[in-house]
């Protein structure tokens, strides 16, 4: 399920025209659950054209833009619920299933296609890490069902409001979207690098893969920017910023896009060593004061 979905309230059902407009969010979601499948296709026409380096790196393109589309739509379809309170446990649960294909099968066919599936002997440690970005994937939207649907009780029996700031682990469009931006960075397939290099690189994105992966399914928070968005308060600063980013995307999509990606898998950590190092300096402080207070100071 899509993390947009998150704070999403069910509706009642609709009657009449009314009803249509619950059409509006779940074409979005299909449209994304196209942009899975086209990826798909496009990574298997590549790597059955691997000798045609020109025309799989066109192939291995497409399929990275595609998920990036997917992204987008992604992002648009909860929104867009929220935004006409179009929410529905139908929708909800086919959003589950467009993310599964578009951001766990798409990104782990493509990483295999592309980088180390014809890499010699990294044949069944490339399916196997696959195949682990994918169920690291399923088990990070099975948690989140979980904790967005189940309630939350402290011990006085109080259900405390979740922190919609930020999520837990690494949202799954965000860990496709960091392979999507390497591909379409380079959509040159690694099979076309000489020997030496191959490995190299090939080992380098079997332990991208894996850390994306972990990242998943960890503990890290990540910014939701959930309170980023068109009711926004302070819009002569979010506009000028949201449409120089159109502009660096537009003109420069390769650069912007791999660094941004990139920037946001990393800040989650950053975020933990932050917290850990801020709670340490904090602590003598905190100790220091009461110290002062007891001894009358």
């Amino acid at each position: 399920m899509s993390d947009l979905h998150e704070d999403a309230p069910v509706n009642p059902p609709r009657r009449g025209i009314k009803r249509g407009i619950y059409l509006l969010p779940s074409a979005f979601t299909v449209g994304n659950i196209l942009c899975g499948f086209y990826a798909v296709i496009n990574s298997l026409k590549g790597y059955q054209v691997l000798d045609d380096h020109a025309q799989a790196a066109h192939l291995f393109d497409n399929a990275a833009r595609a998920i990036g589309f997917g992204y987008l739509l992604d992002g648009l379809d909860g929104r867009i619920a929220r935004m006409t309170k179009a929410t529905s446990e139908f929708g909800v649960e086919l959003d589950s299933i467009a993310d599964v294909l578009t951001f766990g099968i798409a990104p782990a066919v493509l990483a295999y296609a592309w980088g180390y599936g014809s890499t010699p002997g990294l044949d069944r440690i490339g399916w196997a890490i696959s195949f682990f970005f994918l169920i690291c994937g399923a088990l990070r939207l099975a948690r989140f069902n979980v904790m967005a649907r189940t309630p939350h009780i402290t011990a006085d029996g109080i259900s405390p409001k979740l922190d919609k700031r930020y999520f837990v682990g690494l949202p799954i469009p965000a860990a496709a979207g960091v392979l999507a931006a390497i591909v379409h960075f380079t959509p040159t397939p690694l099979p076309s690098y000489p020997a030496e290099e191959l490995h190299t690189y090939s080992f380098a994105l079997l332990a991208l893969m894996a850390v994306i992966a972990i990242l998943m399914v960890s503990t890290l928070r990540y910014t939701s920017f959930k309170n980023v968005g068109p009711k926004s308060n302070k819009p002569f600063v979010a506009l000028p910023l949201f449409s120089l980013l159109l502009a660096g995307i537009w003109f420069y999509s390769q650069w912007v896009l791999l660094v941004l990606s990139s920037l946001y898998v990393v800040h989650g950590p950053l975020l933990k060593v932050w917290g850990v190092i801020s709670s340490r300096i904090k602590r003598p402080a905190e100790k220091d004061i009461t110290e002062n207070i007891q001894h009358g100071h």
